[in-house]
């Protein structure tokens, strides 16, 4: 896989999380993607769907698997241990555990409150999410290479057509990639081939108008 396939496959799923959980930065998470797994040819990345580095840790859910890795406790100086990781059932979920990590441990807090996208990178250096001392620049270079900061823009966008619903079960949501919505404590889905107005898109997310609701774009066709 090279650098552009895996930025087009992994980038739509960041950039929905992160809208999700409120963060405002998804190119510095593509980044950070692309750096910690080799574009997704790391045997992390490719074989247990862990893009991130994400280390194993109880509570997670997950289950681990040992691989060697190297630590830069001391600047300059590459140190090689032997750690748990956490395994992802896919590219979703190798892309969820990141935020449900960051979620967990209150020392990534300022992270929302970040002010661009090296920011973001700066404070989640600072935080200790990562021991190389080049961390933050080899990062960012990436955000400037592949222009990732065109997915920092999450704008709302007015439109309107009708779209068929191409899924067996479309679930709808409270907003762009956020929460399901309920009826009777179960998921409410809309019928494959039902007929729905779209009013408004956002990051490959649509609002069905008469729910004032939201649904993924994957699967309404105009």
């Amino acid at each position: 896989m090279n650098a552009a396939s895996f930025i087009a496959q992994i980038a739509p799923i960041i950039q929905r999380y992160a809208m999700q959980y409120g963060y405002q930065y998804p190119s510095a998470i593509i980044a950070q993607a692309c750096l910690e797994s080799a574009y997704g040819t790391s045997s992390l990345a490719y074989r247990w769907h862990n893009y991130f580095g994400i280390k194993w840790y109880r509570g997670c859910g997950r289950s681990a698997v040992n691989l060697s890795t190297k630590e830069e406790y001391t600047p300059g100086v590459l140190t090689s241990i032997t750690s748990g990781f956490a395994v992802g059932k896919d590219m979703d979920d190798g892309v969820a555990m990141y935020f449900e990590f960051l979620t967990k441990n209150s020392r990534y807090r300022n992270l929302k409150q970040a002010t661009s996208s090296r920011n973001y990178l700066e404070l989640i250096k600072a935080d200790g999410y990562a021991t190389s001392s080049g961390y933050v620049a080899n990062t960012y270079k990436v955000v400037e290479t592949y222009n990732l900061t065109q997915y920092d823009q999450t704008e709302v966008k007015q439109v309107s057509y009708a779209g068929i619903v191409t899924a067996s079960a479309l679930r709808v949501r409270k907003s762009p990639g956020g929460e399901m919505v309920q009826v009777g404590g179960h998921d409410f889905v809309l019928p494959m081939n039902m007929v729905v107005a779209i009013d408004r898109e956002s990051c490959g997310w649509g609002r069905v108008a008469a729910l004032d609701a939201w649904v993924s774009l994957d699967y309404i066709k105009r």
